[in-house]
């Protein structure tokens, strides 16, 4: 199983210089071939990789165009246009419906102010002690935050917005066996509250406002200073720094939850939720996008298949789990948001909104409907009568519909 390994480097000013010319060559290539792939006529064939390296590079060295690509390593130039002959195929695979996940687009031209990148194969790259080896670029001080696992097979040295640099190391990792502590877990989603858990757990999320009144209050600044100034470059790194450290924190938060839980329990089971669409409401656009959601439950299914005996199970969207009693099953039918606990007339129980979400995520993901008789999927039991139920007042302030 393959996984990355990224650490912090820090180039002299020398090496930043020379970081900066391949990075310009890797986006030149880049964009060279693009460009040939779009001019191709319509109803004729491609240029394969084979064809698109001869092209952008073996022959553009000898031009006065293109004459400075000799004074880089070849290895990220031509890994540059397999980059982009993988990008064309999950482009076409995401069109057809081979490829899960969010719909892919169509490669897009580089630019210079944006992420850079360049990606060394075994050829290109060496680690001599503590110190990372690159080809025509010299030795580089790497801050190595935990050991290789394996010998890697590849890196990328990035350099983010901020002016950070970064290597990523592609390297082979084993299965860890571990022993769950519980069966299985559900877990609700909100805002206010980062999640609720089936055994009655709240997990709080950290503070992003402070950070976020800081990114508004600079990015206000930027907008008034003049386009290609000194002071308004400045500018865009310190806010560039704090949208780093927003991401970090996230990040961070993300990761230390999801390892406990996928550690342990047995099965992790969640609900699908529709984030893109979330988003577009711009009252809680921003709310929603700090909390993270998509990535927590990709972090959940990556971490699942690297501990042996783990899985998550992602329940669909429309199941009517804040609408029934965990307890008896009863199904009481719709309540308003302003609503966070309900007395169920059934069986008498007092259920906390999302805590009786998160149990009846749990009881929907390992296979069991909400009046706890097994089942098999796309058959649930149903409970007659008017859905009726006795509503507390709210203890708190009324959430936003997608609490």
């Amino acid at each position: 199983m393959k996984a990355r390994y990224q650490y912090r480097i820090y180039p002299t000013q020398r090496q930043s210089q020379k970081l900066a010319q391949l990075f310009g060559c890797c986006r030149v290539v880049w964009n060279d071939a693009l460009a040939r792939v779009k001019s191709t006529p319509s109803g004729e064939k491609w240029p394969g990789h084979s064809e698109l390296q001869k092209q952008v590079i073996t022959q553009a060295k000898k031009t006065p165009e293109r004459h400075w690509l000799s004074d880089v390593s070849s290895v990220p130039l031509q890994q540059s246009v397999r980059d982009l002959g993988v990008a064309l195929s999950n482009f076409f695979k995401s069109r057809s419906g081979q490829r899960k996940g969010k719909r892919v687009g169509f490669p897009r031209f580089k630019k210079r102010s944006s992420r850079q990148s360049a990606r060394f194969v075994k050829t290109g790259f060496s680690l001599k002690g503590n110190k990372l080896e690159l080809a025509k670029l010299g030795r580089f001080k790497v801050k190595w935050s935990r050991p290789l696992p394996s010998t890697p097979s590849s890196v990328t040295i990035t350099k983010n917005t901020a002016g950070q640099y970064h290597a990523s190391f592609v390297v082979e990792i084993d299965s860890i066996d571990l022993e769950p502590i519980h069966p299985s877990v559900g877990v609700d989603l909100g805002i206010r509250t980062f999640a609720h858990l089936s055994t009655g757990e709240k997990i709080e999320s950290p503070a992003y406002s402070k950070m976020t009144r800081k990114i508004r209050r600079m990015q206000r600044k930027l907008s008034r200073q003049v386009k290609g100034s000194n002071r308004r470059h400045q500018t865009r790194l310190k806010l560039a720094k704090l949208h780093l450290k927003l991401a970090n924190t996230r990040k961070d938060f993300l990761h230390k939850i999801t390892t406990r839980l996928i550690h342990e329990n047995q099965v992790v089971c969640l609900e699908d939720l529709n984030v893109s669409g979330m988003v577009k409401n711009r009252k809680l656009a921003r709310v929603i996008s700090e909390q993270g959601w998509g990535n927590f439950r990709t972090f959940c299914e990556a971490k699942a298949q690297i501990v042996n005996d783990r899985e998550v199970k992602v329940i669909s969207r429309w199941e009517p789990t804040s609408q029934t009693c965990s307890d008896c099953g009863y199904k009481w039918g719709k309540i308003d948001l302003s609503i966070r606990s309900v007395v169920c007339l059934n069986c008498g129980t007092e259920q906390d909104r999302d805590e009786n979400a998160a149990k009846n995520i749990e009881k929907v993901g390992v296979g069991h409907t909400h009046d706890s008789k097994w089942t098999k999927n796309g058959h649930k039991t149903r409970v007659s009568g008017n859905p009726i139920a006795l509503s507390n007042q709210p203890s708190v302030k009324p959430l936003s519909r997608f609490d």
